[in-house]
């Protein structure tokens, strides 16, 4: 494979005001006001922080928590990004925030879930950013002519601050469109996946215990192409175990018939084999036209999919149900069990650090930001808590661990 050069992105946010209905508190994202409104347990409950990434005519990330009900802003928040954003991430030990934009990326360092003045990692620009599990590398997915880059930079574990020079591994893959924010690292820190639009999804073997000086990238990475011609690798993600069971790709024109959205389940035990397996029923119907994000809960007993319906219409998350044989190679069923309303095009989610609560945004329709919490009746279902209906250009949100 030849190499190519890569470009690194990272998601920055827009501020809101948004005030709750009575009982539901106030949120408060300056300048503009909102109404949002708020169905139950609005007195009681309680997230972890979380930061929106907004990408309009004045970028910044915005911080904030729910606190008894009430969408708080966290000290300090809104920060402003330089460069027009592209991906957001956060450290797996939640001390800081990495931002890409046209700029460059930034570590965004994190104290008491208020973020510190930022600094450049790397002028790269990068179209997808993630943290390795050992907070010790910044790993940037960047395109080039007829593929794409992978780029790895060492960085302080607690600043995120740039510590050493970047290694890479270029990749020639046909068609390959690096998508915006949809890069995953494996929980057990040995495999990038980077969704490439028509081109497929990729898998490139990862290191982060190499030897100083050394590249942490393998040299042959595994290529998925799009299950249907015409459709498109738009997200991707890995079940939440430090010993993977599953991973998983969104496309478009992706379900069995190539009629519409679809969600591939795969083994992840599968690609040390080299011939890649999938649960019986792969690839799902996803819900809608184009999965844009998809969410593995923390419990590993569900993963969501963020649906788009076109830009007209309401998307949707659609919950799948995971269970697993008690073989001692256990066989894996998904099965859809849930369907929640959602705003035009949501883009990113994100679950909160007590698993209270899953949060969206989204960029063409109302609501533009939405707070869940698992319902307690029927196992996988999402309420719809909190909801904004200010259009923000929200394109990422993620949760302190």
């Amino acid at each position: 494979m030849r190499s190519g050069k890569l470009t690194r992105i990272l998601f920055l946010g827009l501020p809101l005001l948004a005030i709750l209905l009575p009982g539901c508190g106030d949120f408060w994202q300056a300048p503009t006001t909102t109404t949002t409104t708020c169905t139950s347990n609005c007195t009681t409950a309680t997230s972890g922080n979380f930061y929106i990434l907004n990408a309009g005519s004045t970028p910044q990330i915005v911080g904030e928590s729910i606190v008894s009900g009430t969408v708080t802003a966290l000290s300090g928040s809104p920060w402003t990004v330089v460069g027009t954003p592209y991906s957001m991430a956060i450290a797996p030990n939640g001390d800081f925030l990495i931002v890409s934009t046209t700029a460059g990326v930034f570590s965004f360092p994190i104290t008491n879930g208020v973020l510190g003045t930022g600094v450049v990692v790397t002028t790269d620009e990068a179209y997808a950013v993630q943290v390795d599990a050992t907070d010790s590398w910044l790993i940037e997915a960047i395109p080039a002519t007829n593929g794409l880059v992978v780029g790895a930079v060492p960085i302080s574990s607690t600043t995120g601050a740039n510590n050493g020079s970047e290694k890479s591994a270029g990749f020639t893959i046909t068609n390959a469109s690096v998508q915006t924010n949809k890069m995953a690292v494996s929980p057990d820190n040995a495999n990038i996946l980077i969704a490439l639009g028509a081109g497929g999804t990729v898998i490139v073997p990862f290191d982060a215990a190499v030897t100083t000086g050394n590249n942490p990238f393998g040299t042959k990475a595994t290529t998925i192409p799009v299950a249907n011609a015409s459709g498109s690798a738009i997200s991707v993600a890995v079940d939440p175990s430090t010993t993977p069971r599953l991973f998983y790709i969104g496309e478009t024109l992706g379900n069995s018939a190539g009629t519409s959205g679809g969600l591939r389940v795969f083994n992840y035990a599968s690609l040390a084999t080299g011939t890649l397996t999938q649960p019986t029923g792969s690839p799902f119907a996803s819900g809608g036209l184009a999965p844009n994000f998809i969410l593995p809960a923390a419990s590993g007993d569900y993963v969501y999919v963020a649906n788009g319906a076109g830009t007209a219409s309401a998307g949707n998350i659609t919950g799948f149900t995971i269970t697993a044989s008690t073989a001692a190679n256990p066989v894996y069923t998904i099965a859809s069990a849930t369907s929640t309303a959602a705003g035009v095009q949501p883009l990113a989610m994100a679950e909160d650090s007590s698993s209270t609560f899953v949060f969206e945004v989204g960029s063409l329709g109302s609501p533009y930001f939405d707070a869940y919490t698992f319902d307690t009746t029927t196992a996988g279902q999402l309420d719809s808590q909190i909801v904004s209906s200010t259009a923000t250009s929200s394109i990422a949100i993620v949760a302190t661990p």
